[in-house]
């Protein structure tokens, strides 16, 4: 049993100012496996105490000094691996493989790419008699999800650090675990006191305090469409910046000259990874109708061999994070058999076997139209939805048919077609071909999906304020 009642504010582990108990439950039991504090509006003007406090100085450090901390917090992170492994699965559910070797390794690379960013980052430049100044935007407030929770949480600190932003970070209060170990890292890591802050709290109430102080100039969130609205209401009242990494219902366009059973495979491999809790998973595979058979059977196939069950002992899929998640997955499976779609595998209810914790069969219906809740819903749990079409005007038609733009999906044996595809696409992060995630190259989304840019130099550009000083190089 996992307790962390403190909060980590000015470097220190402080009792909140009015401790409220909560439990956190184990998603492959449903049973309680820790217990946090969540805080307050008070707490939240400590932290924001702490990193005001903390900015004068780091925001002007040398840039060797910022490298050098980010690289020690890289170096301890590498050496807390297998513990931030076990509290992700813990927390959230995932099988060790993806908690360790993908979640939690995910934490030092971060550190290390904004480090060697900073290296040869230019803060200054010059255009004509003016020179245009870089300088960091102040104290950034992150409020991060439960999903990938490690990835986050560094996506958003490592960069802000970098510049010279000192944080105060929220992780979710539903996963803490992780956040908790993160300060444990950063504090072993040396950094001056209050550049980085953490503490528990809700949405309604930590979060909203969050976003509506005048003293955090940048509020980042990434989490559902619904959160990242009500984030950028209470922050409009300070006209602070509003960074929102949201929802998604990625379309996966297999065009007939693809190679359909990697394609595919890659396809539903992308949704069940994660219990299909990512929020750029493939979920809406569009295949030409013709096609439509053959890709079934594939998809089947595959999905099939994701079998659910204790992450403890080696599962391939875990459950969903909370019973609320497993209801929601139902009511959308039901839905989709009520509006016509038929299921190729899974279904509703619990896999054989699993009795406790919220486990989900995998899940893949075929004959979606667009219209339906299924193909419209991010759902957010381990389910496909198989969309047929007639020619590829059709497919990209339908790919745009959506109010998200987070990811995009494109299979295509000529290279050169995927890509005149893929430039069609409304969406900020497109993988050809089951590329993988690359953490140098700009993250996020159009539409509800949310605005600003993640990983890499643009994300450096999130945290930075520009200075233009004209008459800078007297007129000779």
């Amino acid at each position: 049993m996992r307790e962390h009642l403190n909060f980590y504010i000015g470097g220190q582990w402080v009792a909140p100012t009015d401790p409220k108990p909560l439990d956190v439950i184990d998603p492959s039991t449903g049973k309680v496996n820790g217990r946090i504090h969540v805080g307050s509006a008070a707490d939240v003007d400590a932290a924001v105490k702490a990193a005001r406090a903390a900015f004068a100085e780091w925001s002007v450090t040398d840039k060797a000094v910022r490298i050098d901390a980010l690289e020690r917090i890289a170096t301890e992170f590498e050496r807390r691996l297998d513990d931030m492994g076990h509290a992700i699965r813990e927390e959230m559910g995932a099988p060790q493989w993806l908690a360790r070797d993908t979640q939690a390794a995910l934490g030092p690379k971060h550190f290390r790419s904004a480090a060697n960013i900073l290296r040869t980052y230019e803060f200054e430049e010059s255009k004509g008699s003016a020179h245009i100044l870089k300088e960091p935007i102040g104290v950034c407030g992150f409020i991060t999800p439960w999903n990938w929770p490690v990835h986050q949480m560094c996506a958003k600190t490592a960069p802000a650090l970098a510049v010279g932003c000192t944080v105060i970070l929220k992780p979710s209060e539903i996963a803490p675990f992780s956040g908790q170990i993160l300060a444990e890292i950063i504090d072993a890591a040396g950094l001056p006191a209050g550049v980085f802050n953490m503490l528990f709290g809700e949405g309604p109430v930590v979060g909203s305090a969050m976003a509506s102080h005048p003293g955090i100039d940048m509020i980042s969130i990434t989490g559902s469409t619904r959160a990242g609205v009500e984030v950028a209401r209470n922050a409009a009242a300070t006209v602070k910046r509003v960074h929102q990494e949201l929802g998604g219902k990625s379309p996966n366009i297999v065009l007939d000259d693809a190679d359909i059973r990697a394609a595919v495979t890659g396809g539903v491999n992308g949704v069940m990874m994660n219990s299909g809790q990512s929020c750029r998973a493939p979920t809406r595979m569009l295949v030409p109708n013709r096609r439509l058979d053959e890709v079934c059977e594939i998809a089947k196939e595959v999905a099939e061999s994701w079998t659910p069950g204790d992450p403890a002992t080696g599962s391939r899929m875990g459950p969903v994070i909370s019973e609320a998640a497993w209801q929601k997955v139902q009511r959308l499976i039901k839905s989709g058999m009520e509006s016509g779609a038929t299921i190729v595998t899974g279904g509703l209810g619990k896999p054989a076997g699993l009795i406790d914790g919220y486990y989900c069969k995998p899940t893949v219906f075929r004959d979606v139209t667009n219209d339906m809740e299924i193909a419209r819903e991010e759902i957010f749990g381990p389910v496909l939805c198989i969309l047929g079409y007639d020619d590829e005007e059709e497919a990209i038609a339908i790919a745009n048919d959506t109010e998200y733009g987070l990811g995009g999906y494109v299979h295509s044996m000529n290279i050169e077609h995927a890509r005149k595809v893929a430039a069609r696409i409304r969406a900020g992060y497109i993988s050809l071909n089951n590329a993988g995630l690359d953490i140098s190259v700009p993250f996020g989304g159009y539409k509800h999906s949310g605005n600003g840019r993640e990983f890499g130099e643009h994300a450096f550009g999130e945290f930075l304020e520009l200075k233009s000083v004209l008459g800078y190089t007297p007129a000779n």
